[in-house]
């Protein structure tokens, strides 16, 4: 290992868990290629997850995903050009656009799920159940200090 200021460098715990996150992507384009989902890439497939409950305001989807109103802009085009997401005038202010799934966005969300539950089981062959179960429970928790993210820990 490489030594910086005298200690052994090791990669910190949030670029772990990047690259671990990371690591599922070529299989999840996969998944998305097998199921005819084309124009979908894992970055922007995470808006999806957010959209699941219903429609929201594209800033509120900005403040969950933790990212300007112009990023999600820039996400919410290829979704929408694709099937996945319709963006349509509030009834209750005509001046702001509501973006909600379509079926096709729908049929991504459970192709993620799919993909998601094949890749626990990996991690549990990994780990065993005991350590599987302790580091859902840890990452539960540091999920719960966020309040973007909280719910979406709990569900």
């Amino acid at each position: 290992m490489e030594k910086v200021s005298g200690a052994a460098w090791q990669p910190t715990v949030p670029a772990l868990l990047q690259l671990v996150a990371a690591s599922g992507a070529p299989r999840l384009r996969a998944a998305f290629a097998a199921a005819g989902l084309d124009g979908l890439r894992p970055a922007h497939a995470v808006a999806l997850v957010h959209l699941v409950a219903g429609a929201l305001h594209a800033s509120a989807l900005a403040d969950r995903l933790g990212v300007t109103r112009q990023a999600v802009a820039q996400a919410v085009g290829p979704l929408e050009r694709h099937g996945y997401v319709t963006r349509s005038r509030d009834d209750l202010d005509a001046r702001t656009l509501l973006i909600e799934l379509t079926p096709r966005g729908r049929k991504a969300l459970r192709v993620m799920r799919t993909n998601a539950k094949v890749i626990e089981r990996d991690w549990r062959q990994t780990l065993g159940q005991k350590r599987f179960d302790d580091l859902r429970t840890t990452l539960q928790m540091l999920l719960a200090h966020d309040p973007r993210l909280g719910s979406l820990a709990r569900s």
